[in-house]
């Protein structure tokens, strides 16, 4: 089987300018002219050297930090820009969703704006038609159908765009982060019909988030950027496992100038939560006190910690400069973003605290597929379930 998209060595390059002198007043930007200038260029890469192959049917996640290059990628093959190098070779028409209100026009009608963006994507009116009732009863937005879409909020604009690109019948389906836009149910709606179309209709999705629970429910496989470079291509778990686990995440991490603490990071790594704080004091401490509280999306504190409660099994050395790690085994947390607040002092006072400083998400800690309803929480204790039937 060929692939459906052959992404071979991209690159994609762009020039940025340095200015060497501070803010001119008029007199000097004038008198410049006559001067030799002191700026200068810089080539930066936002793709280099980039290949892999999409095969018919797969559901791919795209991972990596902001300004790793997803967007990037996702706009060349959209052919929104051309790449610096290399080619990409195609095989079927692709439906994509960048930006909220791509492809329409403000002064448009909703129903306008269905043929105007379905024909942008290579629809003939035929197709467009076709499924032009599904598309209309999935945005939910058919009271305002003719009405100019200036008058949508970006969420109606949202819900229309996602509707006109999965029910059209494109081969390939690209989702950027734009679905962040959506509230809750839809985002849920939109999760099923993209897992409909990529299982039931043999359809390839390319899927940009930093929803990971999400987006490791829809793909099977990944692809983890950094700095412009595939890093790996895997399974989602793998991939997933090692964006979580990687140093470079800073959403995970927070460095402090002039502080007793010098820096903190947690990470996920496989079925515990992992806490490392660094600190430099000015004098020697008999018992450096680290705690920590976890508290959900919501800002309800789940649990927390420190050595006042829970004793370390190693006697603790007086020091004045060192690192504490914190393991966290088994926490139990359903699939989701979570925050963390740290505390720092001796037995006696405080010296530092910063609440909240720390994001960070949890995927598949105990083997469920979707985060629960609110009104359900956020722990997920082990729970037997027994029926008696009776006649």
């Amino acid at each position: 089987m060929k692939p459906i998209l052959e992404i071979q060595n991209i690159s994609k390059t762009f020039q940025i300018h340095h200015e060497k002198q501070a803010y001119l007043s008029i007199r000097d930007s004038l008198t410049s002219i006559f001067k030799k200038s002191n700026s200068s260029d810089e080539v930066f890469y936002a793709l280099k050297d980039v290949s892999f192959d999409v095969f018919p049917g797969d559901s791919i996640g795209i991972i990596g930090r902001n300004g790793a290059g997803k967007s990037t990628l996702l706009k060349i093959l959209s052919k929104i820009t051309p790449p610096t190098a290399g080619k990409i070779i195609s095989r079927g028409r692709i439906a994509s969703l960048l930006e909220v209100g791509t492809g329409f026009h403000p002064e448009l009608t909703g129903r306008e704006n269905v043929f105007l963006n379905g024909s942008i994507l290579g629809m003939k009116r035929a197709e467009i038609q076709k499924n032009f009732d599904a598309i209309i009863d999935f945005s939910g937005v058919e009271k305002f159908l003719d009405t100019p879409l200036k008058h949508y909020s970006s969420g109606m604009q949202l819900r229309l765009a996602f509707a006109v690109a999965a029910f059209l019948e494109n081969e390939i389906l690209i989702i950027d982060e734009v679905l962040a836009v959506g509230d809750a149910e839809f985002q849920k709606k939109c999760m099923g019909k993209m897992e409909d179309v990529s299982k039931n209709l043999g359809r390839t999705i390319l899927f940009v988030s930093h929803n990971l629970a999400a987006l490791r429910n829809l793909c099977r496989s990944a692809v983890f950027f950094n700095q412009g470079k595939l890093i790996d291509f895997d399974s989602s778990d793998i991939i997933i496992s090692q964006y979580l686990n990687s140093s470079t995440d800073l959403n995970n991490s927070k460095s402090y100038i002039n502080k007793p603490v010098e820096n903190v990071h947690i990470i996920q790594k496989e079925e515990t939560i992992v806490i490392t704080l660094k600190y430099s004091l000015s004098q020697i401490i008999n018992l450096p006190v680290f705690g920590f509280t976890i508290k959900d999306n919501f800002g309800n504190v789940l649990f927390g910690s420190n050595p006042l409660y829970q004793r370390p099994k190693e006697t603790v050395r007086p020091s004045k400069k060192g690192e504490i790690i914190v393991t966290i085994k088994n926490p139990k947390l359903w699939n989701g973003t979570y925050k963390a607040s740290i505390w720092f002092g001796d037995d006696l006072s405080d010296f530092f605290n910063d609440e909240d400083c720390l994001t960070f998400d949890v995927i598949n800690m105990v083997n469920y597929f979707k985060s629960p309803p609110q009104n359900i929480g956020s722990i997920a204790p082990e729970v037997d379930w027994n029926y008696i039937n009776q006649i």
